[in-house]
């Protein structure tokens, strides 16, 4: 065993021992990461065996995108701060990752399901529907913003709460279900953007669980309040009394061929009313 050990490895058997290609050993050979045990008279590079630990940490770190640099300064320093420090950091990381991945998987999988469900739905039907709770990002819509600082706060939000793109998350905007009942079918209080998997539930708005009127809009903007009031005539005959806020959002945005052109501007808007007690909407200023 002792033979075994102190035995060296050509360049090539020490990369097939670790399953790389034996031109990566010649790259850390030559910036200084990883120097052969020896090189012979006739130039052939050689490993011993107790080089595999180093080259196995290595390669570990690079696994977790560690940067040659910072390889190379922790190689050189090696000890249990310096790596339990290094670990720390990346297990930080991979959890952000991994977060952000649960993310856009649930997102692909709600696009998934709105995409099918648009192939055989009657949009011209209203409905109840039961739904889940979620949290979501309210951003106030200040009658004294312009839409370009509206947007800077959407954007601000974002990245207060680490998602890296506003697409990373379902969004929409929230009109309080008094201003629907005053026929004011434009004065939204917020956009919202969901937060699949959030941090902190602190300072976000709860949309709770519960019975839903579910309606859908075909076309663009200008036809909303027509089909606001279609929603509030069907409560009014169902006898269901709508409180808290719609949600609206776009289901089909990322299939339209233009914005532009109306004719192809094919955006459902799901509306959906709380049961809850209505939040006290937002004074004017």
């Amino acid at each position: 065993m002792l033979k075994e050990k102190a035995a060296l490895f050509t360049i090539g058997q020490f990369a097939a021992l670790h399953e790389i290609n034996k031109k990566t050993l010649m790259w850390y050979d030559e910036i200084g990461l990883l120097k052969p045990a020896c090189i012979k008279e006739n130039g052939y590079r050689y490993y011993s065996y107790q080089q595999s630990a180093a080259l196995e940490t290595i390669l570990m770190l690079r696994e977790l995108n560690v940067s040659l640099d910072e390889i190379k300064q922790f190689m050189e320093n090696r000890t249990i701060d310096n790596f339990a420090s290094l670990l720390q950091e990346k297990i930080t990381e991979l959890n952000q990752t991994i977060s952000h991945l649960r993310s856009i998987q649930k997102i692909l999988i709600n696009q998934q399901q709105d995409m099918d469900m648009l192939r055989s739905l009657d949009i011209a039907e209203i409905s109840l529907v039961e739904k889940q709770s979620r949290y979501l990002v309210a951003v106030d819509m200040a009658e004294n913003l312009s839409f370009e600082q509206e947007i800077e706060r959407v954007i601000a939000e974002t990245k207060k709460h680490q998602l890296r793109r506003l697409h990373d998350a379902s969004y929409g905007a929230m009109l309080p279900v008094e201003h629907l009942y005053q026929g004011k079918f434009s004065e939204y209080s917020a956009i919202y953007i969901e937060m699949p998997f959030p941090v902190s539930k602190r300072g976000l708005h709860l949309q709770p669980a519960g019975t839903y009127l579910r309606a859908f809009c075909k076309g663009n903007w200008e036809k909303l309040p027509e089909r606001y009031k279609e929603i509030l005539a069907y409560a009014k005959k169902q006898g269901t009394t709508l409180c808290g806020y719609a949600y609206e959002t776009g289901i089909n945005e990322l299939v339209i061929d233009s914005i532009d052109n109306k004719e192809l501007m094919t955006t459902l808007i799901r509306v959906t009313c709380d049961e809850l007690p209505n939040p006290r909407p937002r004074k004017k200023k």
